[in-house]
């Protein structure tokens, strides 16, 4: 069970914090892999597009030591779902899957890194199937991917 973090929709002063999330979590889980864009153009992605265009939800340590995760849903599609280093393994992730199937009752979609074993591992315990792989032309970084599907009647 994660200790006391609460999970709640951002708000356009979570944009900053929850980009650097997201950058601290790419650096640790992918450092193979070469990002598309700079960190201040990860950082206005956030502010202009994923808080206040996407259903972007944080977990916020109750501690008020900051943000320990982000995860955006973009229609049926799990879209980003990024933890703090510090935060993995503690039961976080869960949570925001949890959430994720609560909000999306009737199926989602998402896509990974090949490259990105422990998350495949991670969405397979909860019941995502691996539906497509790809030579990762169709991604900005250009890194072989694989999308998941998780249907509730598959569950």
């Amino acid at each position: 069970m994660t200790p006391a973090v609460v999970l709640r929709r951002a708000a356009a002063p979570d944009a900053r914090p929850a980009a650097d999330v997201w950058l601290r979590s790419f650096a640790a889980a992918l450092p193979g892999v070469v990002r598309a864009h700079s960190d201040d153009a990860v950082r206005d992605w956030f502010r202009h597009v994923v808080v206040p265009r996407r259903e972007t939800w944080v977990a916020e340590a109750a501690d008020g030591s900051g943000l320990a995760g982000v995860m955006v849903l973009d229609e049926a599609e799990l879209s980003q779902l990024y933890l703090d280093p510090g935060w993995r393994g503690r039961g976080l992730g869960d949570r925001f899957v949890t959430l994720a199937k609560e909000r999306r009752p009737e199926g989602l979609e998402l896509w990974t890194f090949q490259v990105n074993r422990p998350a495949q591992r991670f969405y397979e315990r909860h019941g995502f199937v691996a539906a497509e792989w790809t030579d990762g032309s169709g991604n900005e970084e250009r890194e072989p991917d694989v999308r998941y599907v998780w249907r509730p009647d598959a569950a």
